[in-house]
């Protein structure tokens, strides 16, 4: 195998506080569970992903130069990623994300994310200053954008120089942040990586099926537009054209991840060569592992 790709992964980067209990719960309840804390964000889930697909991810994010920021630079540079380029704020905490799970699912979350929506456009300035690119010689790698950025920078990145020759992709954080995303069918700018819910939010308009959504997408200006739906047949449109990949079935076990294990996928595919037909199916049979529970990718 030859030197990792570099990709940057541009977004949140935060500690999950997730509590679980085998109750089932409701407001106010107070049970015997298990509390853990493990690095994460959109970004950093990403990431992670595509570390396992071999590509190497570079962090542009915000964290702040506390205790809990450094362990967490620390996690993600053990893990293989360059942290080099995150921006480190001296008095800003590093973002956590807290959430409550029962044996009914996800009781409740809060993400406190101010340190990254703080930091703004100052995450990108290893793009304008030399360190990974410069605004007359812009960034022409792939790059993974997560939809957890302040509305206005999303807007700014969609028309920026400065990701003029990348090969952009990006991610809701997730469907309440759908919208946010908007930009980047105006201007006409990256991949978009959405499932259906996402796609009729994007549109304004429900749609029954991936494909018809990836065409809705491309109607209202989309470079290009990925479009999943869970089981059902997903769809990859592109110009005039949309393709359709139908998953593997499986028993399902487990879905938080299923979308960023498919977008790193996909990226790692179409990074190493792969044509558009071949990095859907691969995208699929990926994803469809990892809601199986299976983990020998």
């Amino acid at each position: 195998m030859g030197p990792m790709t570099d990709i940057l992964c541009i977004g949140s980067v935060l500690w999950d506080v997730i509590g679980r209990s085998a109750s089932v719960m409701r407001q106010g309840s107070d049970v015997p569970g298990r509390i853990t804390r493990l690095p994460g964000g959109v970004a950093l889930n990403i990431a992670m992903t595509l570390l396992g697909f071999g590509l190497r991810p570079v962090l542009l994010s915000a964290v702040g130069r506390d205790r809990q920021g450094e362990e967490l630079l620390a996690r993600c540079t053990a893990m293989g990623m360059e942290t080099a380029h995150v921006y480190r704020s001296d008095d800003l905490p590093t973002d956590r994300y807290m959430a409550v799970e029962g044996a009914n699912g996800l009781i409740a979350a809060i993400a406190d994310a101010h340190t990254l929506e703080a930091a703004g456009p100052r995450i990108l300035d290893p793009l304008r200053d030399g360190r990974l690119a410069q605004e007359n010689k812009p960034y022409t790698g792939p790059v993974a954008l997560d939809g957890n950025l302040t509305a206005e920078l999303l807007s700014e990145i969609a028309r920026s120089p400065l990701f003029a020759t990348a090969d952009l992709r990006v991610a809701p954080a997730s469907p309440g942040k759908a919208e946010r995303l908007l930009p980047f069918l105006q201007h006409a700018r990256g991949t978009l990586y959405v499932n259906l819910e996402e796609a009729g939010l994007l549109c304004q308009q429900p749609f029954a099926s991936a494909p018809e959504a990836a065409h809705g997408l491309l109607k209202r200006g989309a470079r290009r537009a990925i479009v999943t739906d869970g089981g059902n047949p997903a769809a990859d449109g592109l110009g005039d054209s949309v393709l359709t990949g139908q998953p593997p079935q499986v028993l399902v076990t487990r879905v938080t991840g299923a979308g960023d294990t498919f977008m790193a996928a996909h990226i790692a595919a179409e990074t190493a060569g792969a044509d558009r037909p071949a990095a859907l199916t691969r995208a699929l049979d990926a994803a469809a592992h990892h809601v199986s529970g299976d983990t020998s990718l």
